[in-house]
């Protein structure tokens, strides 16, 4: 159960995966590129280490050779999964990470023959981002299986990681998502928005290029999908601002300059913030026959439960729970997953 490397690890996410594993009696070797945050936190916990960059294909082959999964934090993912996914699948070694990127969900899901045949499981999107909400699409699709719309939208007051903040900054220019009629459409930021009663209370939220856009398609089989994130209306027309300059933000000078302010600036929620905040979730279903069911979660604050699903879920595949190829969370260990979790509540509201 030991042998699994944690690539990423001393990153703001992966320091919080280190401690929730090491918690369960787990002994995972970290590993990133800085030499001297690999090894102090290796130490703190008495662990295993290693330090390579992560286009070093030798020293993965060297690494993974001795391991049995790697779950990989380094993001952004679209610009480090080129690299790593290939070497999992050359050594035979299951792959997760805490991804939420659409395009990167979609280049691991191209490599479901490849692990079927190496007899290793793919399973990206193991935190926050996106077993919840996966979770809440196949409970709702479980509820209403002729469901042709879903939507399904989230409220997390935490504020970002580090390591969050840079993935977004690396795909604003891309704008927005939703999936009809089965194809994923790309539309400007912020350039869809609704009232969602979220705790008893209507707040505005707003479509985002979330992962389900991907993986709750093949978790439903839904052909019409839409994801929503509450932001105030300020917030949301600021977006529609800057995503008019999309040609400006995705220059290497801007991003460069942005992601060194990010790196400045920005940390992560408190403990104290992990421990007192909730995350809330909504889902909603509809058929061609207008049949609408409603469902609503309340989870542990989004950082705090990345943490406790990416062990468990990298126990599960450990342990031999799911078969080889790509699988999303709830498509594997099915829509109660989430219920495993201490403080987790559901609730259906039919006929809505």
């Amino acid at each position: 159960m030991d042998n699994f490397i944690i690539y990423g690890a001393y990153g703001y996410t992966g320091k919080l995966i280190v401690a929730e594993a090491v918690k369960k009696g787990l002994k995972p070797t970290v590993a990133g590129r800085n030499k001297a945050l690999v090894q102090s936190l290796a130490e703190q916990y008495d662990l295993p280490s290693a330090c390579f960059d992560y286009d070093d294909q030798r020293a993965w082959d060297e690494v993974l050779k001795n391991h049995a999964l790697l779950l990989n934090c380094a993001g952004p993912f679209s610009l480090t999964i080129k690299e790593i996914l290939p070497a999992c699948v050359r050594n035979k070694v299951h792959y997760t990470d805490i991804n939420g990127q659409i395009e990167v969900f979609d280049y691991i899901q191209s490599h479901h023959k490849d692990a079927v045949a190496e007899n290793i499981v793919l399973m990206p999107g193991i935190g926050f981002d996106v077993v919840p909400t996966d979770c809440l699409a196949k409970y709702l699709h479980e509820q209403l299986p002729t469901a042709t719309h879903l939507q399904i939208a989230f409220e997390s007051s935490s504020g970002l990681s580090r390591g969050t903040a840079l993935s977004v900054l690396n795909r604003f220019h891309q704008g927005s998502a939703i999936r009809e009629n089965g194809i994923i459409k790309t539309m400007p930021a912020a350039s869809v928005s609704k009232s969602i009663n979220f705790n008893d209370k209507s707040k505005n939220a707003v479509g985002i290029a979330w992962g389900d856009i991907f993986t709750a398609y093949h978790t439903t089989g839904i052909p019409n999908i839409e994801v929503f994130t509450v932001m105030p209306e300020k917030t949301m027309n600021m977006m529609r601002r800057a995503s008019k300059l999309g040609w400006l933000i995705k220059t290497n000078w801007f991003q460069k300059m942005a992601g060194n302010m990010i790196r400045r600036k920005i940390d992560g929620p408190s403990e104290e913030k992990r421990e007192q905040l909730q995350s809330y979730l909504w889902g909603k279903v509809t058929d061609d026959k207008g049949l609408t069911i409603e469902a609503h979660m309340t989870t542990p604050e989004s950082y705090k439960l990345t943490a406790i699903t990416a062990v468990m879920c990298t126990k599960k595949i450990l342990n031999g729970e799911v078969k080889p190829g790509y699988h999303t969370p709830a498509g594997a260990f099915g829509s109660a997953l989430i219920l495993e979790v201490e403080g987790v509540e559901r609730s259906l509201v039919k006929g809505v």
